[in-house]
């Protein structure tokens, strides 16, 4: 629920509200120098009306500078709404899409999902809570390339997520490539913190890098990266498995570039992740709301203008 309060920025201004009663209270000050005689007939004209006309006019004239003063004094509404600052934090996703994500071996409300619509559900929700930081998308299977630019549009993020498909760029595994990539996209702006999430299922097949290497050199430069190991076969239990994840070369690029490593084997797996994740950078909604004030003095002012107007009438 937002909350809400009525103030005044210069209550001040309020001191002029009697103004016009002082000035009546003053005693008349005498004419300097040569007056001007004007006739009768024209003195009887200028004569200040009197009756219900002139109260009247009384009246409006007094509404018109209390609006006045109530527009000087700035009347505002303070509310608290959430902090949508920038955190000043970048993070790209480096996405396998290699040709074992397409394995149907995820459970989401009963029914078999591939591998890469499981982590499209969850990376999606991650997105776009991370109001606040700039996030972009690199996804990589032969070769790299940059789905969604470091940006604060997060919508469009989750749209390049949604429609990212695998083939697109081959079927293999360059996990130093992607990593690479995702490391120049973050070191061409200079941020606070700068995190890459890399998911795979696989080991990485297509190298012209060595991994490691780039996770060393990401630390250096004051980037982490975290892992996230997809699938329910790894090389550690099983050398022999046709798609199964390497873990242990995952688990390294973590602890090189000082972040952590996740076994992702279920779809409960998946959520656990995105909420420890959330805990190690931590979440800009999260932080607490902000008051912001919303000006009010238009109002006043509006009727001020309209009570002169009307003032002008009653006197014509």
């Amino acid at each position: 629920m937002v909350a809400a309060v009525i103030g005044l920025d210069l209550p001040l201004a309020l001191l002029a509200l009697p103004l016009p009663l002082l000035a009546r209270l003053l005693p008349p000050r005498a004419a300097v120098g040569q007056t001007m005689v004007l006739p009768a007939s024209i003195a009887a004209a200028a004569q200040p009306a009197r009756g219900p006309a002139a109260w009247g006019g009384t009246l409006v004239a007094a509404l018109a500078w209390t609006c006045l003063c109530l527009a000087l004094a700035q009347p505002q509404r303070m509310e608290r709404v959430p902090d949508l600052s920038a955190s000043g934090r970048d993070i790209v996703i480096a996405l396998d899409m290699s040709g074992s994500m397409a394995t149907p071996d995820f459970t989401l409300d009963g029914q078999t999902i591939t591998r890469l619509a499981a982590v499209k559900r969850v990376a999606q929700g991650f997105v776009q809570a991370r109001q606040g930081d700039r996030i972009g998308l690199v996804i990589f299977a032969d070769t790299a390339y940059v789905a969604a630019p470091l940006t604060h549009d997060l919508p469009a993020v989750a749209r390049a997520l949604e429609e990212a498909q695998i083939g697109l760029t081959g079927r293999a595994t360059a996990i130093s490539e992607g990593l690479g990539l995702s490391l120049k996209r973050l070191l061409a702006d200079p941020a606070p913190s700068r995190v890459i999430v890399l998911l795979s299922d696989g080991r990485d097949t297509a190298a012209k890098l060595d991994a490691t290497g780039v996770a060393r050199l990401a630390a250096q430069k004051g980037v982490r990266i975290h892992t996230v190991a997809l699938g329910p076969e790894d090389l550690e239990t099983r050398p022999t498995a046709r798609d199964g994840v390497d873990i242990a070369q995952l688990r390294a690029i973590a602890a090189a570039a000082g972040g952590q490593s996740f076994r992702v084997r279920t779809m409960d797996d998946l959520l656990q992740m995105a909420r420890t994740l959330d805990r190690l950078e931590p979440n800009p909604s999260t932080r607490p709301p902000v008051l912001v004030a919303r000006p009010l003095w238009t109002w006043p002012a509006a009727l001020a203008l309209l009570a002169a107007l009307a003032l002008g009438g009653i006197r014509r």
